[in-house]
């Protein structure tokens, strides 16, 4: 029997998402666990993978399309089942994709019509009707989908000039990957007059360009908002002296072809300090402190137009070459849009490190449901006293620990920062 694939709840919460590409094409087999697409949700491409084994009978929406979640999107059928009997069964012909109530166009005919005789067999035919064009003076409407119309805003196309090639003249992705603006006629320019260039002030304004919000800007403001208004967030620093860890690195890597990093070190040691300090591994939730047994840490990773935060998952458990290999690899796989929605989910803490930009100092926004974030600075060459009061020079590198203050108190948010210190200054605990 014929099974219809709905618009799947990607990310939790969400309302709609739009179709990036199908990844298996009309008649295909499909074997169970097998993707079938690629779903785009305000933070990631993900891939959507089919429930069960058959056929891909009929796409029911186009790439480029967005549907609310539960929308059909695709008609899998038997092995052995007719195609057409599928499509019939679980629904008949393809759905258009979500529009607003403004675009929504409703042809009702008047019942009298349908009631009419038929005319008789000598009267001639006519042909149909062309379909009304747009009134003079009114612009055409536009028929596209919200990502659509981002990728347009991005590329600086007009959809009034691109043809679209979907259902009532729908503007879809391929649509505008195909669409070269039309050449413009130079017009004969009139001599220049000479005209005295004006004076400007020089308080007049230089000019502003609006760039539209992506999905991924709006999600970072929305949820970083919610943060900084119901999260209580307080702060704590520290300096770490890490000349023993730099050299431990430095013969880590030796003859490496991978290398280890210092985020890497540091994010081990952030778990480590969990692993330590167990009840600061733990999340709020209206009806309970939530304590995790595994260190599962986020990593702010920069995007083109925005922030990820990838989920290692039991960071505590890795070596430091596995965790520098996950590491690399959800970074590489966000930059290319690629992540899984799991994989940017769940997690109990976040490492966001600028230093590699000379940022000495720097206080993060949690990342609900997380209960804290360690932002990293640079590692710069300071004067230090030592224990018999001489002055030196060492390598720091200083780090604050934004904490939610409904899961860590003072003490036990101070608590695990000095076991993070511990670590990075004792690097050898950080292999162990």
């Amino acid at each position: 029997m014929a099974v219809v694939v709905r618009m799947p709840e990607i990310a939790t919460g969400a309302a709609e998402a739009a179709i990036q590409s199908w990844l298996v094409e009309v008649g295909s087999p499909v074997r169970a666990g097998q993707a079938i697409v690629e779903i785009e949700t305000e933070k990631a491409v993900v891939e959507y993978e089919a429930e069960r084994a058959g056929i891909l009978a009929g796409i029911l929406l186009p790439a480029g399309d967005a549907a609310a979640v539960g929308v059909p999107i695709a008609v899998l059928a038997e092995d052995g089942e007719s195609v057409d009997a599928a499509l019939a069964a679980a629904g008949g012909a393809p759905a258009p994709a979500t529009t607003t109530p403004s675009d929504t166009e409703v042809a009702a005919a008047p019942e009298e019509a349908a009631e009419a005789p038929a005319a008789p067999a000598s009267a001639p035919v006519e042909p149909p009707a062309p379909a009304p064009a747009d009134p003079p003076g009114e612009e055409r409407r536009l028929f596209a989908s919200p990502l659509v119309r981002r990728l347009a805003a991005e590329r600086g196309i007009d959809l009034a000039e691109v043809p679209g090639s979907g259902p009532r003249g729908r503007i879809v992705r391929r649509d505008l990957d195909a669409w070269t603006p039309a050449p413009v006629e130079r017009q004969p320019e009139p001599a220049p007059e000479a005209v005295e260039p004006p004076v400007v002030p020089a308080s007049v304004d230089a000019g502003y360009e609006d760039v539209p919000h992506t999905g991924m800007r709006r999600a970072i403001a929305r949820r970083l908002t919610e943060s900084k208004a119901t999260v209580p967030h307080f702060y704590l620093q520290a300096d770490c002296r890490v000349d023993a860890l730099l050299a431990l690195r430095a013969q880590i890597n030796e003859g490496r072809e991978q290398r280890i990093s210092v985020n890497d070190l540091v994010v081990k040691a952030v778990a480590g300090a969990l692993r330590d300090v167990p009840d600061a591994n733990a999340i709020w939730t209206p009806d309970a402190t939530r304590r995790f047994s595994a260190a599962d840490i986020a990593v702010a990773v920069s995007v083109p137009g925005g922030l990820l935060t990838p989920v290692v998952r039991g960071a505590d458990r890795l070596s430091i070459g596995e965790l520098a290999a996950t590491v690399r690899d959800l970074a590489a796989r966000a930059r290319e849009g690629r992540l899984k929605q799991n994989e940017l989910e769940r997690g109990s803490f976040s490492v966001s490190n600028l230093g590699m930009y000379g940022t000495t100092s720097f206080s993060a926004i949690i990342n609900p449901p997380h209960a804290g974030i360690l932002a990293v600075g640079a590692a710069t060459r300071r004067p230090v006293v030592e224990d018999d009061g001489s002055l030196a020079a060492a390598t720091v590198m200083s780090v604050t620990l934004s904490a939610d203050h409904r899961v860590l108190d003072g003490a036990l948010a101070a608590q695990w920062l000095a076991a993070f210190v511990a670590r990075i200054e004792n690097p050898l605990q950080i292999l162990l």
